[in-house]
């Protein structure tokens, strides 16, 4: 039978008939009378362990994981305030779930026994993939990489979003099977014989001129060419620092954030600016290490699209060299190109679906960081370097 997938989404007021319908309808378009996995994605306006046991209870036995979310994406485009709900069978693939605690006290203490626990529950310690869902706004989205990186290996691709909470930024949600945890690290391992692709681009551009991070500690930039960080907005946008501290900068990079320049990387590296702190530097989403080089980026709908649909090509082009195609699809795409397309989100998702097939279930979420190998490179081991990102379109399929 191969793999068999189907989605379904649920906007039921209550929690439990949200994640029952959602469940129970993904097993229904999957033609499936029992699934291997489900993944779930939602709002957190849901009573979080309701909606997961209505989840549950029509999965059966099934391996699940997920998290809150910024919005839902299916076949049908963007949707808010719901439940989107994968279900997979697969004779060839074995799914193992993992859960990571207490992001807060040790970001990649929190990565190193999601991917612990997940490689342990391998038959062969013969991992082939690993998809995540941090909580970034507890601790550094880049250090749970490396956590996870430190037990599966440097070069594993490893792929997934940050939870989200509705665009509020004070708490997400993680699931795994039956628990239901916050400041955490959700994970899913992925073993057996299966083909896949992955495509990773984000559409922003640099302007202005380069300037050298000469002071930074983590995700907190202090200085460039040794002026406080604020002042490549200031230089810019023509206003003051405590203009810039009245408005969250995280508002202002939905078009302008920062791009960090890294070897071997053909686009820049996003980091998203958070808050202009009374000193003149800025928290950021993630690290920005000193020494780097780094730019003023804009975007723009058009480019945002032409990002969207070079990822997808990437992902194709991955499922012709193996001379098959992709039974699923999931998709992790941050929630200020959400912002950035406004009422013209759907154009984004109907672009990817356009190239992959619109008959192939989709299943992704807008999220607050993504994480892939750089390039979408998902097939040659010396070349897999997987990364944190922001502000980035994150594709990855699973085929026979």
């Amino acid at each position: 039978m191969g793999i068999q997938a189907g989605v379904s989404f649920s906007k039921h007021r209550d929690a439990y008939q949200a994640g029952y319908e959602a469940a129970k309808g993904a097993m229904k378009e999957a033609r499936i009378e029992k699934a291997d996995l489900l993944i779930g994605f939602a709002s957190s306006r849901f009573e979080q362990k309701e909606l997961i046991r209505g989840i549950r209870e029509a999965g059966g036995d099934a391996q699940f994981v997920g998290c809150t979310d910024a919005g839902e994406i299916t076949n049908q485009g963007p949707q808010q305030g719901g439940v989107a709900v994968m279900a997979v069978s697969s004779e060839s693939i074995k799914f193992h779930t993992g859960l990571g605690k207490d992001v807060a006290k040790g970001a990649n203490e929190a990565g190193q026994a999601v991917a612990r626990e997940v490689m342990e529950k391998t038959k062969d310690g013969d991992l082939r993939a690993f998809i995540m869902f941090p909580d970034v706004l507890a601790g550094n989205g880049a250090e749970i990489v490396r956590g996870v990186q430190k037990v599966l290996g440097e070069h594993f691709p490893i792929l997934g979003g940050a939870a989200g909470d509705d665009f509020e930024f004070k708490k997400t949600y993680q699931y795994r099977d039956d628990e239901v945890d916050s400041g955490s690290v959700a994970g899913l391992g992925l073993e057996g014989e299966f083909s896949m692709g992955a495509g990773v681009r984000h559409g922003w551009i640099p302007i202005g001129s380069p300037m050298k991070v000469t002071k930074s500690e983590g995700a907190l930039l202090k200085e460039l060419d040794g002026r406080p960080a604020i002042s490549i907005y200031e230089d810019y946008f023509g206003q003051s620092a405590n203009e810039l501290r009245k408005e969250p900068l995280a508002r202002m990079a939905i078009t302008y954030p920062l791009g960090l320049k890294l070897p071997g990387l053909e686009e820049y590296l996003i980091r998203d600016p958070i808050i202009a702190q009374e000193d003149g530097s800025i928290t950021c989403a993630a690290e920005i290490p000193e020494g780097s080089e780094i730019r003023l980026m804009i975007g723009s709908h058009e480019k945002a699209v032409e990002a969207a649909q070079e990822a997808a090509t990437k992902l194709k082009e991955d499922f012709q060299k193996a001379g098959t195609k992709p039974k699923f699809i999931l998709m992790f795409n941050c929630i200020a190109r959400e912002k950035l397309f406004g009422q013209r989100a759907k154009e984004e998702i109907d672009a990817v679906m356009e190239i992959v097939g619109r008959d192939v279930p989709l299943l992704g979420f807008y999220t607050y960081g993504e994480q892939a190998p750089m390039g979408g490179e998902v097939s040659d081991k010396e070349k897999i370097s997987s990364r944190f990102y922001n502000e980035t379109v994150v594709i990855f399929g699973i085929g026979e």
